[in-house]
């Protein structure tokens, strides 16, 4: 059931990214996500990027006509939001590589505030396209977590893609598990980096989600729904399809390759 909401805060994060805070008591999890309705727009599915309390939040980034609008959004406006849906990251580990890849680190950051609260080890590979880009590098230091970045265009931190960080971390550090977001393209290089060292990866899928209840077949991946059995899954299964990080659904549900 869809329960409209005030918006009360409104947070610029980077020149792409907006921040919504709204008051919203069911209870949520890191790496669950809610769909967000406009008045005369599609419902959007949204990670939450706040989870914690009856004051929940999601960071959207500028992509196609209705992001763009939600990115005009200010404080007082309404919005409907249902969920959340989905599973969640284990926060129990005590070593744990998280890997973000542009706005995927949204969904991330809860997950490593949480596994901090409970003692963990945390450390974050950031990437983006340049440093104005790079997503809650702040918020995760404060929090606790050691964080390395890297850009494409050498503007902070290593130079080059993230993916390219997280390999010398692997190489040099050890990991009881890695989670990770972003480009799928880039979450299936995560897991080939990981494979050889015996780390298991957890990857937040992003696809097309219209119903969020697993009855319309727009997210499916292989024999799974996004929404329903993820969007939180281990690699192993996400290996075993051959969509991964090879093919997504376009809005129609055709599938395209990446």
């Amino acid at each position: 059931m869809r329960t409209v909401v005030t918006v009360t805060d409104t947070v610029v994060e980077t020149p792409s990214t907006l921040t919504l805070r709204f008051p919203y008591r069911p209870r949520s999890d890191p790496g669950q996500f809610v769909m967000v309705w406009l008045p005369g727009e599609d419902e959007l599915p949204m990670s939450l990027s706040y989870t914690e309390g009856d004051h929940k939040g999601v960071t959207i980034k500028a992509m196609g006509a209705t992001t763009r609008r939600v990115l005009s959004l200010r404080p007082g406006t309404q919005v409907g939001i249902r969920g959340p849906y989905g599973n969640r990251f284990d926060p129990s580990p005590s070593r744990i590589l998280v890997v973000g890849g542009g706005s995927g680190t949204a969904v991330l950051a809860p997950a490593a505030e949480r596994a901090i609260a409970r003692g963990g080890r945390v450390t974050v590979a950031l990437g983006a396209t340049r440093a104005p880009e790079l997503l809650f590098r702040d918020r995760l230091r404060a929090a606790g977590a050691r964080v390395e970045v890297a850009t494409d265009d050498g503007s902070e931190g290593a130079h080059g893609f993230v993916t390219g960080l997280a390999e010398r971390l692997l190489a040099t550090e050890a990991f009881d598990v890695v989670w990770t977001c972003g480009p799928e393209v880039m979450m299936r290089k995560v897991v080939g980096l990981s494979a050889p060292r015996g780390v298991p990866v957890f990857c937040s899928v992003e696809r097309h989600m219209k119903c969020a209840l697993g009855m319309c077949d727009a997210c499916a991946l292989g024999p799974y729904h996004v929404c329903k059995d993820g969007p939180v899954f281990p690699a192993d299964r996400l290996l075993a399809t051959e969509d991964f990080g090879r093919f997504h659904r376009d809005a129609s549900g055709r599938r395209r390759p990446f």
